[in-house]
């Protein structure tokens, strides 16, 4: 956290790693359509007139006329050509631009995706190469491609940006040039079709560009365009060794500690910072004498932090150690801070004797930076909505004796060693014990031990021995100095015994609440993670905890420890409340301190998410000060996980409300296309008769009328087709359960699909042995009537479709193969999706793509299942049904 005044040493080993590397300039803009790119070529223009080697790599002109005539003069490497779902895309040449290798490159659009099966998945990736072989890049972006800001654009816009550049990359920028315009230019240049044409622009200013939205993205642009240059700035102190603050920009420090009147001291520092429209920081120094504080002044500070948050304040904690002035100052000038503000401390001469006054240090050492003090009102700390329970202290008797008995167990080892040995100072065998009573009991007990190792020293080891009486005056100063270096000691070890416990209970407190965020990240499920949650924070707090959450009915139960645990009308009631109004209720707090619980709102910065509710058996508050601040790292960590779990589900429920529009329109696309041609023939042919019957003679009547019932045959597919798959969706398929014998269902299918079948040529292939299965007479007629239709599609005319059947253990292998071109590798999965048919182009057959969908979830719920494989040669598909096998009826004479 201190500031050295010297350079910053990692300036000397990132010098080195810089070396070779190319330069990165961003053109940065609130919206498309600002200029970026217009300002990014007349900057390589210029570049390449002052003799710097400058190739465009690629430039999106959008036919824009100057930004065309820009890019004339300049040389452009070719692209490369990616064919991607039968279009053919071009994307930039990263080999030919590495093996050109110019001074400058013109990258645009930093944010684009390239094309599947391109060098490099997104073009941020290509300019990172080209930086990494020593390339200087000019590149634009957009605010609303920055991946911290996505989230903030599309709730301003309403508009979710897919592309986006990691900010990583956005402050691995060298230089970043902001291209603006007002909103109503900006709206101009987009009538004038400057950006978009014609229909996209009237899209474009119903939505995106609104004035509103385009003020809020020039914010954004400029606001994260400043952290960028502060950052830099504080980093060139930094490497530079420069003195700081530089004013550049106001930014208020706030120091707190445990005095009652930190809050109001907070909220005065939000006044200071409102008014000069600064950037401002609350922050608390944690010194040795934090491990002394009570349990109320540690409250009190953790209380104020969270206002200052509140407040919009970034709030530290931070070490330090006896300094607290050089500490504060250290971490101000490391922060760019223009002026702390601090309170005037209400302490006694002597506190200030001995740990001297903070704010007459500040004032002394500040220089630039201004330091302000405000003085205390008297101000009265309200009463907390957790009432504190008094935290139970072992009994300290045990450790006075331990200390008596120790300086008299040293005394007696000092008389061994004295009658063994002539040592110089046997003083020194007083030390451990006075060392040993302050690691093991603390500070009271370990003065206690000094003060008997003095006596006893006295009593034993000066003369006149086994008095109390002191001749000698130098056995006096002797005494004095053996207290003083014991008391010296015991302080010393007792402070670190005390730090070494603090950090002891902060290393489990923090390794429990590391478990169990990871616990809480693996959690995928609602329900699971609550009950994870309820249990860890009963296991913590040794308490019966309950979680609720927001139901269509109110608030439910959705996790408790023990898990029975259940509400009564009354803590419903207070939980009710502290969800509604946002504050503690219950035992211990303000509000119904009758119910036997504890409830503690459970929210994240979106909102309420539910309600904690907390109890213990025995009588008094529920939790102390440390107990509540580490129920509300649990319940924030909670929350946080909760809110993730929520927001993936929504993402989910979107993606397939998105996927089914999209399927829905698929389908009345299809449909419509599929419902016109049988619709237009029979439409055709009722129209001829009526108009023209009399001239037609009996033949060409009858083939008339037969082409119209083939088509309305064939509508009554289509519409059958359409039904399945609304009872498939619905669950409304229940198969019954029958013994069928496979060549009745063959015959059967065959009977019904030969019209579908047209000249092709089938073949039957069945065992001697009589074959029975267990399924629905009806669905797997409808299964095999697919099939054959599909396979009628695909197969030329004149040629074969195969049926085989065959048994297995306890199955029934039934098989229908085709001789047509067989299924692509890649869709082989995707035969059975709906609205999916094979082929391409002209080879695109008829249907709406439900048949072999509708086949599955038959065969499917018979029990069975279905699969597709093309056949050894690659000549023809099979589709292969797998179905229960039925058990065989004894025939006469045999037993049963």
């Amino acid at each position: 956290m201190a500031a050295d005044p010297r350079s910053s040493p990692e300036r000397f080993f990132d010098a080195p790693s810089r070396e070779g590397r190319g330069r990165l300039k961003i053109f940065f803009g609130a919206a498309p359509g600002v200029g970026k790119t217009y300002e990014m070529l007349s900057a390589a223009r210029a570049a390449h007139a002052e003799g710097v080697d400058v190739v465009i790599g690629v430039v999106e002109t959008h036919g824009r006329a100057e930004t065309e005539a820009l890019v004339s003069g300049l040389e452009a490497i070719r692209r490369v050509e990616v064919a991607y779902r039968g279009r053919t895309l071009q994307e930039m040449d990263v080999d030919a631009v590495l093996k050109r290798a110019p001074k400058l490159v013109v990258v645009d659009e930093l944010a684009h995706t390239n094309a599947p099966g391109s060098r490099h998945p997104k073009r941020h990736q290509d300019v990172e190469e080209f930086l990494a072989a020593g390339i200087d890049v000019f590149t634009t972006l957009n605010v609303q491609h920055l991946e911290s800001l996505n989230d903030i654009v599309a709730r301003i816009t309403r508009v979710r940006v897919r592309e986006t550049v990691p900010d990583s990359v956005f402050d691995l920028a060298d230089e970043v040039e902001v291209v603006d315009v007002t909103p109503d230019v900006l709206r101009k240049r987009l009538a004038t079709g400057k950006i978009y044409v014609r229909e996209q622009a009237e899209r474009a200013v119903r939505h995106f560009f609104q004035p509103g939205n385009l003020t809020a993205l020039r914010e954004l642009a400029l606001r994260r365009t400043a952290e960028r240059v502060d950052a830099d700035m504080r980093e060139h102190m930094r490497a530079n060794a420069i003195e700081g603050p530089w004013p550049a920009v106001e930014r208020v420090l706030v120091a707190i500690d445990e005095q009652p009147g930190a809050a109001a001291l907070v909220r005065a520092g939000r006044r200071l910072a409102d008014r000069a429209r600064a950037d401002w920081l609350c922050v608390t120094i944690e010194t040795p004498r934090h491990a002394h504080l009570s349990d109320a002044e540690r409250d009190r500070v953790a209380d104020t932090l969270r206002l200052a948050e509140t407040l919009g304040a970034e709030s530290l904690s931070l070490p330090g150690g006896a300094d607290v002035a050089e500490d504060l100052l250290a971490f101000a000038r490391s922060r760019n801070v223009t002026t702390i503000l601090l309170g005037k401390a209400r302490r006694s001469r002597w506190f200030a004797f001995r740990h001297g006054s903070v704010v007459a240090n500040l004032l002394e050492r500040s220089g630039p930076i201004a330091v302000q003090v405000m003085a205390g009102d008297g101000e009265t700390v309200p009463p907390k909505s957790v009432a504190s329970r008094p935290v139970p202290r072992p009994p300290r008797l045990r450790g006075y004796l331990a200390a008596a008995a120790a300086s008299l167990g040293a005394a007696l080892a000092g008389l061994a060693v004295d009658l063994t040995i002539d040592l110089p100072n046997i003083s020194l065998v007083f030390v451990p014990a006075v060392l040993l009573i302050a690691v093991r009991y603390g500070l009271g007990p370990s003065l206690a031990a000094s003060f008997f190792a003095a006596l006893a020293y006295n009593f034993f080891f000066t003369d006149p021995r086994f008095s109390l009486t002191v001749d000698d005056p130098s056995n006096v100063v002797a005494i004095l100095f053996f207290s003083l270096t014991a008391v010296l000691a015991s302080s010393v070890a007792a402070r670190v015994r005390a730090q070494t416990l603090a950090a002891r209970d902060q290393a489990r407190v923090t390794a429990e609440l590391y478990a169990f965020s990871r616990k809480l990240a693996a959690v995928g499920d609602e329900d699971d993670l609550l009950w994870a949650a309820a249990h860890q924070v009963a296991l913590m707090l040794k308490a019966d905890v309950v979680l609720l959450t927001e139901t269509a009915n109110g608030l439910d139960v959705g996790g408790a420890y023990p898990p029975e645990d259940q509400l009564d009308a009354a803590e419903l009631a207070a939980a009710t409340w502290a969800y509604e109004h946002d504050a503690p209720t219950g035992r211990g707090a303000a509000t119904l301190p009758g119910v036997t619980r504890l409830f503690l709102p459970l929210k994240t910065s979106r909102g309420k998410l539910g309600v904690v509710g907390v109890a213990r058996r025995s009588a008094g508050p529920v939790l102390t000060p440390g107990e509540r601040r580490l129920l509300d790292a649990l319940v924030d960590q909670t929350a946080v996980a909760l809110e993730r779990i929520r927001l993936g589900a929504d993402v989910d429920a979107a993606r397939l409300e998105a996927e089914a529009e999209r399927l829905r329109g698929a389908l009345l696309a299809s449909v419509s296309h599929d419902f016109k041609t049988p619709l237009a023939t029979i439409m055709g042919v009722i129209t001829s008769l009526r108009s023209y019957g009399a001239r037609y003679d009996d033949l060409t009547r009858d083939d008339m009328l037969a082409s119209a019932q083939g088509e309305t045959e064939r509508l009554d597919r289509f519409v059958a087709n359409l039904l399945d798959v609304v009872k498939l969706d619905a669950g409304g398929v229940a198969a019954k359960a029958e013994t069928l014998d496979v060549e009745d269902v063959i015959g059967g299918a065959l009977r019904r699909a030969s019209p579908l079948l047209g000249d092709r040529r089938v073949t039957v292939a069945l065992p001697e042995a009589t074959l029975l299965i267990s399924g629905d007479p009806v669905l797997l007629e409808h299964a095999l009537v697919n099939l054959l239709e599909n396979a009628g599609k695909y197969t030329p005319a004149g040629a074969m479709v195969t049926i085989e059947a065959r048994a297995e253990a306890d199955h029934v292998l039934l098989s229908v193969t085709d001789d047509g071109p067989g299924i692509p590798a890649d869709d082989l999965q995707k035969v059975f999706d709906r609205l999916y048919r094979s082929g391409q182009g002209d080879r695109k057959t008829t249907g709406a793509g439900l048949g072999l969908g509708i086949a599955k979830g038959f065969v499917e719920a018979m029990g069975g299942s279905i699969t597709a494989e093309n056949v050894a040669g690659g000549h023809g598909a099979r589709f292969e049904l797998r179905l229960p096998r039925a058990a065989t009826p004894a025939r006469e004479g045999e037993a049963a």
